[in-house]
């Protein structure tokens, strides 16, 4: 299994998995133009994926999955109330493939597990994709570390986790007040610390890396979410950035 990162944040979020003879597209958040682009860069051609998985409907990750499907003509999948908010912001979309929040897809010999989030869109999900006996998790826009969250990572090899903003940044900055609550609340995103405290809590011998996701412009930076990790796991477990701006490294589970 490969995988890869187009982009990762709130200006636009798209994820691709090869596992075996599936090819997919986890999100829609950046547009047709720079996604083609992007897989271009490590040889993949977009029209060859063979679905397009939405987690929510907030436009950072839907915002070009009308252009995806129309220019692509890519099946996008997603559940019914995600499809409906979706459809109700982008204009014309085909029918999709509806699935309900903790279902598992099956693409070929690959599985998408689905799991239902916390998080405040209408009806959100991250993804376990299992293939060949490992299991890499996409777990973004995750709320809060909710009940059962630990299980799901003690079983992966592999993960993308959210490491949306550190604390101090967040409370001293220009947002206003009801806006950090939300991002803080329970139906937000992790910070860095809660997010390397999960790591280091769940994580097996057999895990291989781990890629920081949907870091905050303006409540985060890099090396600070990196710094989380190096805190509270160490400095031997690989760990990667997926970048707000340009395509990621090719990983491998």
């Amino acid at each position: 299994m490969i995988t890869f990162s187009l982009q990762s944040g709130s200006n636009g979020n798209a994820i691709y998995v090869e596992a075996g003879d599936a090819k997919l597209l986890f999100d829609a958040g950046i547009s047709g133009r720079q996604a083609a682009l992007r897989m271009a860069a490590h040889g993949r051609e977009i029209s060859d994926c063979d679905a397009l998985i939405l987690s929510h409907e907030h436009a950072d990750h839907t915002r070009a999955a009308g252009v995806y499907q129309r220019k692509f003509d890519l099946p996008i999948y997603c559940t019914e109330r995600t499809f409906l908010e979706t459809r109700r912001r982008i204009g014309k979309l085909g029918e999709p493939v509806h699935f309900s929040a903790g279902e598992t897809l099956a693409f070929c010999d690959t599985r998408v597990h689905t799991i239902p989030t916390p998080h405040d869109g209408i009806d959100p999900v991250g993804f376990v994709v299992e293939h060949a006996g490992k299991k890499l998790g996409i777990l973004t826009d995750l709320g809060h570390p909710f009940h059962g969250l630990r299980d799901v990572l003690s079983e992966l090899d592999a993960m993308y986790l959210e490491s949306n903003y550190d604390p101090e940044m967040l409370w001293s900055g220009t947002y206003p007040e009801r806006l950090k609550r939300r991002i803080s609340g329970h139906g937000g995103h992790l910070s860095n610390e809660e997010a390397a405290i999960l790591v280091r809590d769940c994580i097996k011998p057999r895990f291989k890396w781990l890629a920081v996701a949907h870091l905050s412009e303006h409540n985060n930076n890099p090396e600070l979410a990196l710094d989380a990790q190096r805190k509270w796991v160490g400095r031997t477990l690989p760990v990667y950035l997926s970048s707000r701006y340009a395509v990621g490294e090719v990983l491998e589970v």
